[in-house]
């Protein structure tokens, strides 16, 4: 795949895709020792670079493919992609989501004009479900990463980004399957070969390292992660031939960094990312000296889940150090933990919840345990609060 194939997709959706902004960010500038901007795709129509993809797929069926509609398996972006793709084209969509898929994403998926079909426990079943639909009805499937329509219309995010930040040297990409990270290493080395394209994975499913040491694609056993838009266990031979023939590079990020990056966007950056989004903050932040700036972060969607990312804000702070949870035993007799709480706040500690056990097992008759969780000003603050603590006679326990 070359440039001219992603500009030929650019002109397919130029009319229907926003250009989306490219924000400086301050705090990252300073963590490389060099200017860092932010490629917001999070605002992008539907949430994410997913519909540039699945608009150009479409576009491109003969019009008797898009009669007989398209169907798509998807827990989240591209099901949205597809959805409003589709409808732009005046093309039915069926959607197999997994039966547990949020129900914001099951919504906003319907609410594009998609029929939407709950099947499975996870995104393989409705990979099934949908491969078996469209054997049954004759509708077109439209794979999420492994099409070079589809990579051809990811990779149109690269041209802006060069028209943005023609002063860029290294674009950080998050890569599940990897067809944005193809699309774009096609389209920008096209134009520049002497920029560096760098894919992020999470830690827990990370099959391109391996497979480009290979030099075919490898299939690795997928632990849990935050990031379950790139929690892809298996690259797109599509793809993978784009990176391996351009010897990309891809680094991995630990769910810590995860939670730290998402926390970073919505705190100094103000965009509302998905964990798989900000998997390239993370890659900044784990990996600085990796990178030759000006760099360009790619923060590839925003569909996020309100209640998840509640848990995921209170898992970046405590990442960060502005968090601390704790178990610590008192004497079981009046004033201990009026005591307790008077040390924290002398300390400067702001206790946000406290749970009292006198019953368990493990517990002498005359002790009694608590269960904190408190707020503090960064990681030096957390040190010193847990080493007054234990300076003061008290005996913490953590986990």
């Amino acid at each position: 795949m070359s440039s001219d194939d992603v500009a030929a997709a650019r002109a397919l959706i130029r009319d229907v895709i926003s250009d989306t902004p490219v924000l400086h960010s301050r705090v990252l500038s300073e963590t490389v020792a060099g200017p860092v901007f932010l490629k917001c795709e999070n605002l992008q129509r539907t949430g994410s670079f997913k519909v540039r993809g699945a608009y150009a797929r479409i576009a491109r069926l003969s019009d008797a493919e898009r009669a007989a509609g398209v169907v798509a398996a998807s827990a989240g972006n591209h099901a949205q992609g597809v959805a409003f793709a589709a409808g732009r084209l005046g093309c039915a969509a069926t959607v197999v989501m997994p039966a547990g898929a949020p129900l914001p994403k099951v919504q906003a998926t319907r609410g594009y004009g998609a029929d939407v079909i709950l099947h499975g426990t996870c995104v393989e079943d409705a990979l099934a479900e949908a491969l078996a639909f469209a054997e049954r009805t004759g509708a077109v499937f439209i794979h999420p990463y492994d099409h070079p329509d589809i990579v051809a219309g990811q990779g149109t995010l690269g041209f802006e980004i060069i028209e943005q930040c023609p002063q860029v040297r290294t674009v950080v990409v998050p890569v599940g399957g990897g067809g944005l990270a193809a699309g774009v290493t096609a389209a920008v080395k096209g134009l520049d070969p002497e920029i560096e394209v760098i894919g992020v994975q999470a830690e827990a499913v990370a099959p391109y390292p391996a497979s480009l040491a290979a030099g075919h694609p490898i299939s690795v056993q997928a632990s849990p992660t935050m990031a379950d838009g790139i929690a892809v266990s298996r690259p797109g031979e599509i793809p993978f031939g784009i990176l391996s023939g351009h010897a990309a590079r891809v680094v991995t990020v630990s769910e810590e960094s995860l939670s730290r990056g998402l926390l970073l966007c919505l705190e100094r950056a103000k965009q509302v990312v998905e964990p798989a989004g900000a998997a390239g903050v993370a890659a900044v932040l784990e990996h600085a000296r990796d990178f030759v700036p000006p760099v360009v972060v790619v923060l590839s969607g925003g569909n996020i889940d309100p209640l998840l990312l509640a848990k995921l804000l209170r898992h970046g702070l405590t990442a960060a150090g502005r968090y601390l949870a704790f178990r610590c035993r008192l004497p079981d007799r009046p004033g201990s933990l009026a005591k307790l709480l008077g040390d924290l706040a002398d300390l400067g500690a702001n206790v946000l919840e406290v749970a009292h056990e006198r019953l368990a097992p493990r517990l002498h008759v005359d002790e009694a345990e608590v269960v904190l969780q408190v707020e503090t000003r960064g990681p030096e603050h957390c040190a010193d609060v847990i080493s007054a603590l234990r300076g003061a006679g008290y005996t913490l326990a953590f986990g």
